[in-house]
């Protein structure tokens, strides 16, 4: 029998310090996270984040928490409600982090007689911090606990042509009154050495301008280029000039060098080039959460009109987006045919 287990990132409990500190905890404790040996990583988690961190990332979480709980995990459970009725195979969430865990989501559909799964990491472009950390996780667990079932591991899906019509169509409906001078795509940072450690050719990726645009099976594995190639289609999609939108990167850590150029930056300056009137989507994420909700939403905002912009719209994520839902089970019934 199949069935299919939807992956997303996860959330803390509550937006209190007790909460967020063990979650952040298990997030930046993950090898694939913060890749450096493990003594380093404790020391760099432990002995310095936590010490700030979690209460910061409580008070922004507070500011963005819903009655029904985290954004990210209730925007989830919504999408997965509504694909559910949409298909014929059991279909269960899980969170790379937190108390939903992948044991829990695939002990739900090994109760339900499910033996093959679609493991569904809720990420369209690919990454070490996410897609990998995810499918690693997965097996490890499956070869603890679930030895009889096997995995179909769903690829990026970028560039796949529903999705960005999807993608498309849901910024067009939200710029609808809304006469921006300007649509930024801002995508989750992460490290450059996160995209040569991701280079299957270990030659290609030279993050020099050139190579995210010059063909290669690298691309497979290339969250630049794959942030990249989703603006590039979107744009064409959209009819877009040239100099009405333009692509960064939000979220970075201090210490290493991030993917460039960075939104924060980006956006303070945009105000003093005669952009006043600034649209924002995040298409990393398919659920809105902290980087969405409380980042760019309430913080970019404010900073943007700090500098002397005057109108910002945040288009929401996909979330549980009607289109969108019926993209993600026209691929479970391909695979469960």
């Amino acid at each position: 029998m199949k069935g299919v287990l939807l992956v997303n990132l996860g959330s803390p409990e509550s937006p209190t310090t007790k909460d967020v500190k063990p979650y952040l905890d298990e997030f930046l404790m993950d090898k694939y996270v913060i890749d450096v040996p493990y003594l380093l990583r404790a020391f760099l988690v432990r002995g310095i984040i936590l010490r700030k961190r979690p209460e910061e990332s409580a008070h922004a979480y507070a500011k963005i928490w819903w009655e029904e709980g985290s954004p990210l995990v209730v925007l989830s459970e919504r999408m997965q409600k509504k694909v559910q009725p949409l298909v014929n195979i059991p279909v269960s969430l899980a969170m790379r982090y937190g108390s939903m865990t992948i044991e829990k989501g695939l002990q739900e559909l090994h109760d339900k007689g499910v033996t093959e799964v679609m493991l569904f990491p809720l990420y369209p472009q690919y990454a070490m911090a996410s897609t990998l950390t995810i499918l690693v996780k997965a097996e490890e667990i499956r070869k603890k606990k679930f030895p009889h079932m096997t995995f179909t591991d769903v690829p990026a899906f970028y560039n796949k042509p529903d999705y960005i019509k999807n993608l498309a169509d849901s910024i067009q409906k939200h710029l609808v009154g809304f006469d921006y001078d300007h649509l930024l795509f801002s995508y989750h940072g992460i490290p450059e050495r996160h995209i040569r450690k991701t280079d299957i050719t270990k030659s290609h990726c030279k993050i020099d301008g050139s190579c995210c645009n010059t063909p290669s099976p690298a691309h497979d594995f290339c969250y630049r280029h794959q942030c990249y190639e989703t603006t590039r289609q979107v744009v064409k999609l959209l009819g877009l000039p040239q100099d009405k939108y333009s692509l960064t990167f939000q979220s970075r850590l201090a210490g290493d060098k991030w993917l460039e150029p960075y939104t924060d930056v980006e956006i303070d300056n945009m105000p003093g080039k005669g952009i006043k009137k600034l649209a924002v989507v995040t298409p990393a994420f398919v659920s809105d959460c902290l980087e969405t909700l409380e980042e760019i939403a309430m913080r970019a905002k404010e900073d943007f009109e700090a500098n002397g912009g005057e109108e910002f719209l945040a288009i929401p994520c996909l979330n549980d987006d009607d289109e969108w839902c019926q993209t993600v089970s026209n691929w479970i019934n391909d695979w469960a045919k």
